[in-house]
């Protein structure tokens, strides 16, 4: 497997390099447009709030060409979105189909760098940024970069709320605090401990990043930070619970916080990972359009889990494997405000039969999902190999929304923690994973094992309700998605 994946890493490499300069010269915009309306009429989930897709919308031929020749492809697209971007913040086009799907096998051009946003006062103008992973052998990486540290400059200049977003350019500069405190007035930065450079590159990422055991009070914890639910790594999270097994691990903490979702089937061989007595019983149900509700469903807690390797981007299922479970009636989670789709199908699918601990911040708060929407109306916009090759659009709208086996309701926002942590906390308190002054992992290895771990978090005094911003994964398309493979399997 790990074979495979670097010799489709090269490959996609140079695919990545030649695909983001075709162009659409084989399709009019009129023929991507009328697939952007003939998509989102069939799958589009809030397709009843918006007027303009009813299937009797148009009263002619030439009435609906005009309206088509009227906006380019993405225009058009966001134009037809219910109440964009408050109600339906998710859905999106991309005119390069394949590194769409590369993306969601952690495959994309990245600088390596996790990070999170805050308002470093109450000003809502000055910004400070945590560097939460850095991935290995990423340009971050090689740029000495490392976990805890606090990002306050990018490109020469003080980071604010109107320069953040450089942080994401394929080439940028850096700079890194070198103190740092908390007061009653917010985060104070001083002096610049290092800048570097950073060229972004295409990187494939582990989302299985790290694993340890703590043992106090006949308590043997197991801790894993999991970054997404990618499903051609499902054989690397199997083995990460096989390995707790053999540690005869009595909790688990699992480290949410950096998660911005994925695969659905992941999701559910997640649950099943971590429990393993209820195979068999309904763990999440989805609800598709009136269109489309044959595809409405009720997924049930499985012992199996499919295996992936990528083939020209796209994830072909290999084989299959025996979950491992822990068989737990308990589970401990870390959040943030990256804490999003499937990770939150997680905490919110789990709840009704074993005992959710959320340790954090509020979660992101993304109950909906999607599937990829092709142009290939022959076979209802689902098939990639079919598709009309004269141009390279794709879409991801919202197609469905999730429940868990009780139908519970969501909450407005996100998911509130039982035990929260002052986001402020964090600033010059975040070491390598696993060490314990951190404080969202103190607290849970605290509340499993009644052991105080030895910290070096001071008394945080300023605390704001509204003080996270994004990270990384909130401000990029690919990194919050709910996603189902394929629907009609």
């Amino acid at each position: 497997m790990k074979i495979l994946r670097k010799i489709s890493l090269l490959v996609l490499s140079v695919f990545l390099l030649f695909s983001c300069h075709r162009d659409d010269d084989d399709a009019t915009t009129t023929d991507i447009n009328d697939f952007v309306w003939k998509g989102l009429n069939s799958w589009y989930y809030w397709k009843s709030n918006v007027p303009l897709l009813a299937d009797q919308a148009f009263s002619s031929t030439s009435e609906y060409k005009n309206f088509l020749n009227s906006k380019s492809p993405d225009n058009l697209f966001y134009s037809l979105l219910y109440d964009y971007p408050n109600k339906d913040r998710y859905s999106w086009i991309v005119d390069d189909v394949d590194a769409l799907l590369q993306g969601f096998n952690g495959i994309s051009k990245s600088s390596g760098i996790d990070f999170t946003l805050y308002y470093k006062d109450s000003g809502n103008y000055n910004v400070a940024g945590i560097i939460n992973y850095v991935v290995p052998n990423s340009p971050a990486s090689q740029a000495g970069l490392s976990r805890g540290e606090i990002i306050v400059a990018v490109n020469g200049s003080d980071l604010t709320i109107n320069n953040y977003r450089q942080l994401l350019n394929d080439q940028f500069s850096l700079s890194i605090a070198q103190n740092v405190s908390v007061s009653g007035s917010g985060v104070t930065t001083s002096g610049i401990s290092k800048t570097v450079s950073i060229t972004t590159a295409v990187i494939e990422e582990n989302p299985v990043a790290f694993y340890k055991t703590y043992s106090h009070n006949n308590k043997t914890v197991g801790y894993l930070v999991y970054n997404g639910f990618k499903s051609n790594y499902n054989d690397e999270l199997n083995a990460a619970f096989a390995q707790m097994k053999q540690d005869q691990i009595t909790d688990l903490v699992l480290d949410l916080r950096y998660n911005g979702g994925g695969s659905v089937e992941t999701a559910i061989a997640l649950g099943q990972m971590i429990t393993g007595q209820f195979t068999g019983s309904p763990y999440v149900r989805t609800d598709f359009n009136d269109k489309h509700n044959q595809y409405d469903k009720t997924e049930s807690f499985s012992n199996k889990v499919k295996l992936y390797s990528l083939v020209n981007g796209n994830a072909q299922q290999t084989g299959e494997q025996t979950i491992n479970s822990l068989n737990l009636n308990s589970v401990y989670i870390l959040t943030s405000g990256g804490t999003a789709s499937a990770s939150e199908l997680t905490i919110d699918c789990l709840s009704p039969y074993i005992n959710v601990v959320t340790v954090g911040a509020e979660t992101y708060g993304k109950f909906v999902g999607s599937i990829t929407l092709f142009d290939s109306p022959k076979q209802d916009f689902t098939s990639y190999s079919a598709r009309n090759k004269g141009h390279n659009w794709a879409m991801q709208p919202i197609t469905f929304a999730y429940f868990n086996s009780n139908n519970s309701a969501h909450p407005t926002k996100g998911f509130i923690p039982q035990y929260p942590i002052n986001n402020y906390d964090n600033f010059g308190n975040i070491k390598e994973f696993g060490n314990p002054s951190d404080p969202a992992l103190s607290k849970a290895l605290y509340l499993i094992t009644g052991h105080i771990f030895k910290t070096s978090v001071p008394q945080v005094s300023f605390s704001r309700s509204q003080s996270f911003i994004a990270n990384n994964k909130t401000l990029k398309r690919f990194e919050t998605e709910l996603y189902i493979q394929d629907v009609k399997k």
